[in-house]
């Protein structure tokens, strides 16, 4: 049952992961500039999967070094001391995010560098080959790694403490979860859906997946501070008297 519930966490985290809205930005920016280049709905796809796959591994390979990282440093368990940090981290990721995460204009700019931003923009315009567009999705999660690094490090401080198998399974989990935005939009895009209708929905949600991913993080953090921190204070307490 340990093991299951550890997985919730993970769920729960990569839920969080998902909300964040760099990627599928500029992967509708991929989307468009290549539909505006008159490319083959054939070369559309072959772009829009080789990003989505880049986002895939890249965040698969954040959760899994994370996690061999920390085994290194901590063995299975973290001290209590980093889960306190950790649950302070995540407050203040939800602070962030519900002040900040959207830039306080009309669409759905989002608060990154500006020369990340720059950065990702040219390099979707210039993105012609599936290689391209595979490292443009590497990329753009390394460009909100600000956001995602209190989810990820949830995932990893909970996963070391199960076995290989679960760690592994956690991964994907995680990795899936954390896709899902991505993948709708792929689909949608593939299937011949107007980018213009899926940046419409897209802003017209903003703030409300903005209040719930700051929400969230709030919430996971006074979760884990409850049982990764008080109690097991309260029972060794109790096991002292």
């Amino acid at each position: 049952m340990e093991h299951f519930d550890s997985l919730i966490i993970v769920a729960v985290a990569a839920l969080i992961h998902a909300s964040f809205q760099l990627s599928v930005s500029v992967l509708t920016l991929l989307s468009s500039h290549t539909l505006g280049a008159k490319r083959s709905q054939g070369k559309l796809l072959r772009l829009t999967n080789s990003y989505t796959a880049g986002v895939a591994v890249m965040t698969a390979f954040l959760v899994s070094f994370g996690a061999v990282l920390v085994n290194g440093v901590f063995g299975k368990a973290v001290p209590a001391i980093w889960w306190v940090g950790l649950c302070g981290l995540l407050f203040g990721l939800g602070v962030s995010v519900w002040l900040l995460y959207y830039r306080k204009e009309k669409g759905t700019s989002l608060w990154v560098p500006r020369s990340m931003a720059r950065h990702l923009s040219e390099r979707t315009k210039a993105t012609k080959y599936s290689a391209e567009a595979f490292s443009l999705g590497l990329a753009s999660v390394i460009g909100e790694l600000l956001f995602i690094a209190g989810p990820v490090l949830v995932t990893v401080f909970t996963l070391i403490k199960l076995p290989a198998a679960w760690q592994l399974g956690g991964v994907g989990v995680y990795t899936l979860i954390s896709l899902l935005p991505l993948l709708i939009v792929d689909i949608l895009v593939g299937s011949g859906h107007s980018i213009g209708r899926i940046q419409k929905w897209r802003e017209d949600n903003k703030l409300f997946l903005q209040f719930a991913a700051g929400t969230a993080l709030f919430i996971l953090s006074f979760y884990l501070y409850v049982v990764q921190v008080l109690s097991p204070m309260v029972m060794a307490t109790a096991g002292g008297v």
